[in-house]
Order: structure tokens, then sequence, then C-alpha cells
């Protein structure tokens, strides 16, 4: 009888949490659905009287949010794409590789990862400006091409690999880069995509480096469309900017929904040999 109550209890604690949690994005949903007059009521309305599909017509046209989400779309893979190929390369070599100064690049790897990033805007602004690449695509995507984080993550994953495997892998004559895309990123996979929804979810959401370095509509993003979306309306239509809030947090959580597996995984696999 007591393991039954806990369990109860349990399980009604979960849901509590859960709701909590939840509980932001359901009333983003529901006010972004709302008439501008169910919005402040007396008494708050947990659904909508009458659902107003129109509100994200009106917000997307009001602002250039389609320009905006092909820059985040482009900006944010492009990112993601050069961060993959640099942290398993260097993952790849630190873990798997014995050379000259190989501890202290290591060491140099864990220091980027203490230091905030907003303590390297300046240096990377200046840089930008030498080169010629403020407002533009380059200023957006260069100064993230490497990832101090993913290199240390897929090195921790990549070491959890055998050497058995890589010696059997050697017999087949599959070594080197060979033995890394066969072999080490698929057995990390779980990994991997942890590391790719962290990056998706930083960048994609992203306001202050994009807010220095662009001051055109055409190469702005998301974040940034929002912030310019609020600041030209002369009375706040909340049902509107809900709607253009979901523009940007909709396509994060259907990544995330698509890929939750993989990123549990990868939690529940930590610290384990394989």
């Amino acid at each position: 009888m007591k393991r039954v109550v806990g369990r109860i209890l349990l399980y009604a604690a979960v849901l509590i949490a859960a709701a909590l949690v939840a509980m932001p994005m359901y009333w983003l949903v529901v006010s972004a659905l709302k008439p501008s007059s169910e919005i402040f009521t007396a008494t708050p309305r947990w659904l909508p009287g009458r659902i107003e599909w129109r509100n994200f017509v009106n917000a997307w046209e009001g602002a250039a949010f389609g320009r905006y989400f092909i820059n985040s779309v482009g900006v944010t893979a492009a990112i993601l794409f050069l961060q993959l190929v640099t942290s398993s390369l260097a993952a790849f070599a630190l873990a798997r590789r014995r050379f000259v100064g190989r501890g202290f690049i290591l060491f140099a790897v864990i220091g980027a990862l203490i230091i905030p990033i907003q303590v390297t805007f300046l240096a990377n602004f200046i840089t930008l400006q030498h080169f010629g690449w403020l407002d533009s695509y380059g200023a957006l995507i260069a100064p993230f091409a490497a990832s101090a984080f993913g290199t240390f993550l897929l090195r921790q994953a990549f070491l959890a690999v055998p050497d058995a495997i890589e010696d059997a892998a050697r017999l087949d004559r599959c070594t080197g880069l060979a033995f890394l895309w066969h072999f080490l990123l698929p057995l990390a996979r779980p990994t991997v995509v942890a590391f790719v929804l962290v990056a998706l979810v930083a960048h994609w959401n992203d306001y202050f480096w994009p807010l220095i370095v662009t001051n055109r509509d055409q190469i702005r993003t998301l974040p940034i469309g929002l912030a310019m979306f609020v600041s030209q309306e002369v009375t706040t239509d909340w049902n509107l900017l809900m709607a253009a809030t979901l523009f940007v947090a909709g396509p994060v959580l259907i990544v995330f929904f698509l890929t939750q597996r993989y990123f549990i995984r990868s939690h529940v696999n930590a610290g384990l040999k394989r």
C-alpha cells in the first residue's frame, strides 16, 4: 500500500512540475489565437472564445518575417555545419591520436569553455571591421565556425569507443577520416544530436551578436526581427506579438520533439563505457 501511495505521489509531483513548465508555452499559443478583446479580461480565459488564425497572417505581414526566417535558417545551418566539421575533426585528433602539444591544446579548449563568449565580442567586432565584413552574413557566421563545447563533448564521446573497434577497423583498412565517418560519428550519434540541439537553440535565439553587427533588414535574423516588430507598434497588440513569438520558438520546439529520443539517450549513456 505504501508503495502504491508513493508512486501516486511521485506521478502527481511529475504532473505538477510538467504543468508548471508547459504553462508559459500553453499561454503563448492560446494568446496567439485569441482576438484582441480577450487578451486582458477580469478572469483568465484558458481557451479562446473564437480562434483567430488571422493573427499569424497579420503578424507575418507586420514585418519582413519571411526574410528574417530565411536568414535565421541559413545562418544557423551554416554555423551548425561548420561547428560539426571543425569540432568532430578536432575531437578526433584529441581523442584518438598522440602528438606533441595535445595536452596544451586540450587545456586551451577547456579554457575557452570557461571564458564567457561575451568577452570575445569586442575583439571579434574589431577583426570583422578590419576585414570589412560588418553588416554581412560572414559577420554572423565566421565567429562561431568552431565550438570549444562541441570539441570537448565529442572528444569525451570518442574516448568511450573501445580501442578494439579501431583495431578491427584498421584490419579492414578503415583508418583516419574513414574511421571517424563510419564508426566514431555513428557510435556517438546521441552526443552529436545533443550538441546540435544545444547549438541550434543558442544560435537560433541569439540576439546580442546579430544586433551588434547588422544594420539592414536584408540580413537580420528572427530575434532581431521580433524586436523590430515590437518597437514599430504604436499600441502593442499582444495577440500579434504572441503569434510573432511563435515564429521564433516554434521551429526549435519542432526540432526538439523530433530528436528528443537522441537527446535523452545522450544523457542516459553519459559516463557509460560502450
